[in-house]
């Protein structure tokens, strides 16, 4: 089967690119550094040529709020009409858990209009709702900062390792279409200021987190559950103390 990966040079997709090929599948790591883009459109047709999944795991590259709405509706038109030319069979995305609950964050807005224009083509499709990434924790920090300070609410996280959100797209791109919304999540809920104190200890970082409730978020002030999977989600098995351990054997 021919897989065409849109992202395929990020952390995301360079993982599930080299998932894929272990099966198998012949799979184009589709980017800008590759000849293919989105944006502008270039080669983007000879890419999808003879392509029954395409997965879409691209991402922004500024979080400014007119800027990441624009790159996320250009993107999703130009791939979305490419793939009904091309007769593509199965669209995979992968958004964020939660991202139809914080309609102040700009980044969040432009990921839901990603996913409106999903819904309305003509394209069989499933999007992945992961929540956030272990990785992603210190870049957490690192936006709330203010010095020494970081100010944080204590609402609920349930964070992934990227493996397992590869191994659960992997799964998702090799199944059938389902035309809705899967999720998965890690297997523990952890407040987001305790996990970030968590994350600070294991790399010796000496800033303090203070506990805000009202602190934002990328953009917007969050309720307990507002990042947090439904009953039905899929629960990935690593943990993020073993994360840590494994990648801060020092500590």
């Amino acid at each position: 089967m021919k897989i065409v990966v849109i992202g395929g040079s990020g952390l995301i997709g360079k993982k599930l690119v080299s998932k894929l090929r272990e099966h198998n599948h012949q799979v184009i790591a589709a980017s800008p550094s590759t000849g293919v883009n989105t944006i502008t459109g270039e080669g983007l047709a000879q890419a999808l040529v003879g392509a029954q999944v395409v997965v879409d795991v691209v991402n922004a590259p500024s979080w400014e709020d007119k800027a990441v709405l624009d790159f996320f509706e250009t993107s999703g038109r130009n791939l979305l009409a490419a793939e009904v030319v091309a007769g593509v069979g199965h669209h995979v995305a992968l958004s964020i858990v939660g991202v139809d609950r914080l309609p102040h964050s700009g980044y969040y807005r432009a990921k839901v209009a990603q996913e409106d224009l999903i819904k309305a083509s003509m394209v069989p499709y499933t999007i992945l709702h992961a929540t956030q990434f272990f990785e992603f924790v210190g870049g957490i920090a690192q936006e709330a900062s203010d010095g020494q300070t970081i100010r944080l609410p204590p609402a609920f996280l349930q964070p992934i390792l990227s493996d397992d959100v590869v191994t659960a797209l992997a799964d998702v791109t090799l199944g059938s279409p389902v035309n809705g919304i899967v999720e998965v999540a890690g297997p523990e809920k952890i407040h987001l200021d305790d996990l970030v104190r968590r994350f600070l200890s294991a790399n010796n970082d000496t800033r303090q987190v203070i506990t805000d409730a009202h602190a934002r978020f990328y953009g917007t002030e969050l309720e307990e559950d507002s990042l947090i999977p439904g009953d039905s989600a899929r629960i990935a098995p690593t943990r993020f103390g073993d994360w840590l351990s494994r990648s801060h054997p020092q500590s």
